[in-house]
């Protein structure tokens, strides 16, 4: 991994720890503050001809990946009223349908209505293995199957949370860009929110 890509994670990580910090910190305003970690699972789909469709190719896997994962959430609620202010770490894991495991890592900062609708945006990690460049008609060449190489893309989603009994049902729709390709996915899950006051 280099060094400027493991340096993006540890700033993803370092962001989010801050979270609660930076929604106590306001001593002027009263508000609420909700933790809605839960599952999510969904499926990524590969746009267009490009590098990643091939490395796809070449590693047997399809344009349509399966994701499974965790949604690890802090919220902060005005007691007013009004959009709630988020930020999201979501952690998952991509391809095992294939036989392959391709992690990846978003950081997402954004809005939600009282309505449920939301927003968001932010950075995506992704570690996935390559298609090998040493000349394939050497006697001497072994496949190996790629290097895994680290890659940053950016990535904005919108969705809805339904409220059932309690329980919140998100649904989003990510679009995700990089130089190598361009992806969209659809991802839900559930969470059962825990929620106290902070002065």
């Amino acid at each position: 991994m280099k060094a400027s890509q493991l340096k993006l994670l540890l700033g993803m990580i370092f962001l989010l720890s801050l979270s609660p910090l930076t929604a106590t910190a306001q001593d002027d305003s009263v508000i609420n503050t909700r933790n809605l970690g839960g599952p999510r699972f969904g499926m990524t789909y590969v746009l267009g001809n490009s590098q990643l469709v091939d490395e796809l190719d070449y590693h047997d896997m399809g344009r349509t990946i399966s994701q499974f994962g965790w949604h690890f959430e802090h919220q902060v609620i005005p007691k007013g009223g009004g959009p709630q202010f988020v930020i999201e770490f979501v952690p998952m894991l991509a391809g095992v349908e294939y036989g392959k495991v391709i992690p990846n890592f978003t950081l997402a900062m954004g809005m939600r209505t009282p309505g449920g609708l939301e927003f968001g945006m932010g950075p995506n990690l992704t570690f996935s293995k390559t298609i090998p460049t040493l000349d394939t008609t050497d006697p001497a060449y072994i496949d190996n199957g790629g290097d895994v190489q680290a890659r940053t893309s950016l990535l904005v989603a919108v969705g809805k949370s339904f409220n059932y009994g309690g329980v919140s049902i998100p649904i989003n729709v990510a679009y995700t860009t990089s130089p190598e390709g361009n992806r969209v996915s659809l991802i839900f899950g559930y969470a059962i929110g825990s929620a106290k006051d902070k002065q």
